[in-house]
């Protein structure tokens, strides 16, 4: 009774909804279903990528999107929930109320097996017996992913179009739980119909990464053990938890980011030359590179939570992560870590490879940099400093060159200086677009280039499932160092001894 009782609302909201009577049209309809619509990812990531995509016509023919959540919302509490991360440029309000009314709100219940029906039903009347693509987009907790693949499977499948899953990190909790997710989801679909996006994967620089080390024989020769000293992924945040501290919290600093985003930005910078660029070659690189990473040990790591600075001219920075009201007072839930991992093949035993990411610290970085081993000091003494090669994910998207050079004139002093490559610079006339962007640009083009495969997770969590299993079981508690510091000191030590060199 419930069901007729939905169904029946959401026919009379569908007409009444203004500027949306149906025109017949022989194009597919095309779908997007966001579940978790009312959740912060979409409303910070999700729907302003769509919006751009919409904006600069990037979409297929035919689409509307059908934001979906247990709680009971309406379009116009999702459009003012993303209007703080929506930038519209001048003239674009009348195209932005355009792509407001191309969207629309079904509210759940209990995110049981009816609701997956009732969401069938709504985007039915739309297809209105023609041909009708759908893209359902799990912006929801882990533990929901099962049923609701099960209940996609069971209830919603487009029936004369195709349909495609995407599946938002973290892709589980430990080997165990990846595990049983990916066997789920391979019992469910077929490998062509599940995206597992890793929004690292969408950023323009690291989808540059395969042609600037292939294709530049200047990079090839020097990118092994016979010349890298060490290398270090950096990804800093100046910003705590900020509320949201009970999804944090569930899941700490490795699981948010190391885990999933810095090791496939290590993969793609430590991987052999693939057989060729088809996107499975590529992810068979990145496995076998993966394969050859040893399981991390504690004496490998530093933990840390950041704390109140009471110091800081920053109100922001007053408020220590188990000070915030989303926060269990007596969590020891790590907001730092330094993690250095061994890889076990040819080109790299011998290299560690520091992987550093923290909130509350004192900069925003998102980086990775290849230092290079020390050049003679029998021609130039101790002025030579590491020559280092940094690539830039973000503000700007660039590559720094550090060397070192003669000082212009008669002097024969050595200088170390540094070659920037701005490529927002370079390219003036063009914007640079954001991963959300990119990857579900992708998915409507099923192209799966820019996704994980299961197998590249599942070896992602056998080398980290070990040291998160030890820091719970052993309530290991994590250093505390001051909001807007660059974390705690042992990093520092730890990357020194590590052949790191500032």
């Amino acid at each position: 009774m419930l069901k007729i009782i939905l169904l029946f609302l959401y026919s009379i909201s569908i007409s009444l909804h203004e500027g949306h009577a149906l025109v017949k049209d022989s194009r597919p309809h095309n779908s997007f279903i966001l579940l978790g619509a009312s959740g912060d990812l979409s409303k910070r990531k999700i729907y302003p990528a769509l919006w751009t995509l919409y904006r600069d016509n990037l979409l297929l023919p035919n689409t509307r999107f059908f934001g979906f959540a247990r709680t009971p919302r309406s379009v116009d509490y999702i459009r003012n929930n993303c209007e703080p991360y929506v930038t519209l440029r001048p003239g674009e309000e009348q195209l932005y109320d355009e792509f407001w009314k191309f969207n629309y709100f079904v509210n759940g219940t209990d995110g049981g097996e009816q609701d997956y029906a009732v969401i069938d039903q709504f985007v039915e009347k739309f297809e209105d017996g023609q041909e009708g693509n759908r893209i359902f987009y799990m912006a929801i907790p882990p533990d929901i992913f099962p049923n609701a693949s099960r209940f996609i499977k069971k209830n919603a499948m487009s029936k004369r179009g195709y349909t495609r899953v995407v599946i938002e990190k973290p892709f589980g909790r430990d080997s165990e739980s990846g595990k049983e997710l990916a066997d789920i989801v391979e019992q469910l679909y077929t490998e062509d119909q599940v995206y597992r996006l890793d929004s690292f994967l969408g950023y323009d620089i690291v989808k540059n990464l395969v042609l600037l080390r292939f294709g530049n024989r200047i990079f090839m020769p020097g990118w092994n053990k016979e010349n890298v000293a060490s290398v270090k992924i950096d990804f800093a945040e100046d910003i705590g938890v900020e509320g949201r501290g009970n999804f944090f919290d569930r899941n700490g600093v490795i699981r948010d980011v190391v885990q999933n985003h810095l090791l496939q930005l290590l993969s793609v910078i430590a991987m052999d030359e693939p057989a060729s660029l088809h996107p499975d070659e590529i992810k068979n690189a990145k496995v076998e590179l993966l394969k050859s990473i040893k399981e991390i040990v504690m004496d490998d790591v530093v933990i840390g939570q950041y704390i109140a600075n009471p110091d800081s001219k920053d109100s922001k920075q007053k408020i220590g992560y188990r000070d915030d009201p989303t926060v269990p007072n007596d969590s020891i839930t790590a907001t730092f870590s330094l993690t250095i991992l061994k890889i076990e093949n040819e080109r790299w035993k011998g290299v560690p490879f520091i992987i550093r990411s923290g909130k509350g610290l004192n900069a925003n970085r998102n980086q990775a940099i290849i230092q290079f081993k020390n050049a003679s000091k029998n021609l130039f003494g101790n002025q030579l400093k590491r020559n280092e090669l940094v690539i830039k994910l973000t503000d700007p998207h660039a590559l720094e060159t550090k060397i070192a050079s003669k000082v212009p004139g008669y002097s024969n002093d050595v200088e170390n200086i540094s070659i920037d490559v701005n490529f927002s610079k370079l390219h003036p006339g063009i914007q640079i677009p954001k991963p959300y962007e990119t990857l579900i640009r992708d998915v409507f083009k099923g192209s799966q280039s820019n996704f994980a495969r299961a197998d590249e997770l599942l070896e992602a969590w056998r080398i980290f499932t070990p040291i998160l299993h030890e820091i719970e079981e052993k309530k290991i508690r994590p250093i505390e160092y001051k909001f807007g510091s660059d974390g705690p000191l042992q990093a520092d030590e730890m990357e020194k001894k590590n052949n790191f060199l500032h």
